[in-house]
């Protein structure tokens, strides 16, 4: 099969992570693949350029980009016996447009979130025409799936569900000699008990209510620090939020890392305080790496941590109930302990690669059947 996936771009996020694991899963079964980028190919390219994996780039400008569409077009017309698999809004209905006429088996688009909260969007206006030129439409959880089809913005034969996979066997499960390792490396003091957070630094990923949970924390807990893995337009005002806080000495901004799964099994408790989340890559790294987890009940979270089976669930936007489950857990070391096993133990049967990938697999198939 050959099989060409469209996206904006490849700089680091949970999207394009799945985007590159999928591509390359596919070649390495045997498929040929190749990833176009809207616009200019990004920071992470080069990954799937080793894996022998091609990447193209149509160097759109932004608004309307009549040459980018040329470009796109001709890369498309170059392999018609491609299966075009685009990724979120943009790049699904520049796909659709560009496409027209082209012979391709199928066209399936997934999108990774939640969808906009604004149906009416221009976005979403022409996300929706795009709807008359899809085979199928992929949602990566139940939540984001309901979401798409109260506000009409799937197709009428329905949105199917796959969830997203990682390479757990990149993994290593947490261990008291990892977290030790990690306190002396970023400067706490030994015995320092490390939370973390990973993500861009945007106002959905609401790392500021964390930082502020985390003071309320620290306040009980002195012997705890606060690890915050991204970068993003935020950066600056939440180190100025720490350091108005008084905590500035506790919380580390490590920026964007290549090497999560170096880091997270130093973690004791991993944190996600987010807005809106579709089903998140960095919970599925958090679970592979044997860690209770805490999380705001957004979005597909809930698909991924259960309630006190492998972490705990609080409300967005609520510092206080944040601190608090945290400080809940740190307390009992035990139950972390089960918590995180647990989790290990369900992403290794649920949240692999192959799933993903054979699941995909199976929505081509279909798709292309009934085209």
């Amino acid at each position: 099969m050959r099989i060409t996936h469209l996206v904006e771009n490849l700089e680091r996020g949970g999207l394009e992570r799945v985007v590159i694991d999928l591509a390359g899963a596919q070649r390495g079964a045997g498929h040929e693949c190749r990833v176009i980028c809207l616009f200019e190919p990004g920071a992470l390219a080069g990954q799937l350029q080793s894996l022998g994996v091609d990447v193209q780039a149509c160097g759109k400008r932004d608004g309307l980009d009549i040459a980018a569409l040329r470009r796109l077009r001709a890369l498309l017309k170059a392999e018609p016996d491609s299966v075009l698999h685009t990724h979120n809004a943009a790049a699904h209905y520049h796909g659709a447009l560009a496409s027209a006429g082209l012979p391709l088996p199928c066209v399936v688009n997934t999108r990774h979130g939640m969808g906009t909260p604004d149906p009416r969007s221009r976005r979403e206006r022409l996300y929706r025409w795009s709807m008359r030129r899809t085979d199928a439409v992929v949602a990566v959880c139940e939540a984001a799936r309901s979401h798409l089809q109260r506000h009409g913005l799937g197709p009428r034969r329905g949105v199917q569900v796959v969830p997203n996979g990682i390479r757990v066997e990149r993994f290593e499960a947490s261990t008291p000699q990892h977290r030790a390792r990690l306190v002396e490396e970023l400067g706490f003091d030994r015995g320092t008990r490390l939370l973390g957070t990973v993500g861009r630094l945007n106002p959905v990923k609401d790392q500021a209510g964390l930082i502020r949970a985390f003071r309320r924390l620290h306040a009980g807990v002195p012997a705890t620090g606060l690890v915050i893995v991204g970068d993003g337009p935020l950066r600056g005002e939440l180190e100025q939020l720490a350091g108005d806080l008084g905590i500035a000495a506790q919380v580390r901004f490590l920026g964007d890392r290549g090497d999560v799964e170096r880091l997270l099994p130093g973690l004791d408790v991993f944190v996600l305080p987010s807005r809106s989340e579709g089903y998140s890559i960095a919970l599925l790294e958090a679970c592979a790496a044997g860690l209770p987890v805490v999380a705001t009940d957004v979005g597909g979270n809930r698909e991924i941590v259960r309630q006190g089976f492998n972490g705990d669930l609080v409300a967005a936007g609520d510092p206080g109930a944040l601190a608090a489950t945290l400080e809940r857990l740190l307390a009992d070391p035990a139950r972390a302990q089960r918590m995180g096993s647990a989790g290990r133990e369900w992403v290794l049967r649920e949240g692999s690669l192959e799933a993903m990938s054979g699941r995909y697999l199976r929505v081509y198939a279909a798709a292309a059947g009934g085209a």
